[in-house]
């Protein structure tokens, strides 16, 4: 079974300087995890909610035993108060900050006429859950793993 009859057609882009908030709603309202970055017609780079998630960093704990002296136990709220208004901030400027910033590349694409199991080795040597489908350095689909799946299990009935 060949790409091009498991592809995507209607693929939903984004361009690298788009915000990242546009990216977000993108994926909320489209039902999405990922999409091509293209710039000019080309396909430049790849992103998906595991890039965006990515941005959100826990901050890191110590084992350490720490005792509040009486002015510090009074300061310790201040501090809290602080710090959530420098993540509200840090969220604000994240929403800001262009697609390009956390896109993947190079972009690994293939065929509408290569086979899925050309697909399915590329996602798997990449490690990646999407592939554009690329044609006359075009962008024409997209074929994720799920399309894959869907694919040869229908080629098994």
């Amino acid at each position: 079974m060949k790409i091009k009859e498991v592809m995507n057609k209607d693929v939903i882009t984004c361009m690298p300087d788009d915000p990242l908030s546009r990216l977000s709603k993108l994926f909320r309202e489209n039902h999405i995890s990922g999409l091509p970055v293209v710039e000019n017609g080309k396909v430049v780079g790849l992103v998906s909610e595991t890039d965006l998630i990515a941005l959100f960093k826990a901050p890191e704990f110590t084992n350490e035993l720490w005792l509040p002296s009486p002015f510090e136990i009074i300061e310790i709220p201040i501090r809290n108060l602080l710090r959530l208004e420098e993540t509200k901030k840090a969220l604000q400027d994240m929403k800001l900050k262009p697609v390009r910033a956390i896109m993947t590349k190079p972009v690994h694409s293939i065929s509408p006429e290569d086979s899925l199991e050309d697909a399915s080795r590329l996602m798997v040597k990449h490690k990646v859950n999407r592939l554009p489908v690329i044609e006359n350095g075009r962008l024409v689909g997209i074929v994720a793993r799920s399309d894959i799946i869907k694919g040869l299990s229908e080629a098994a009935d």
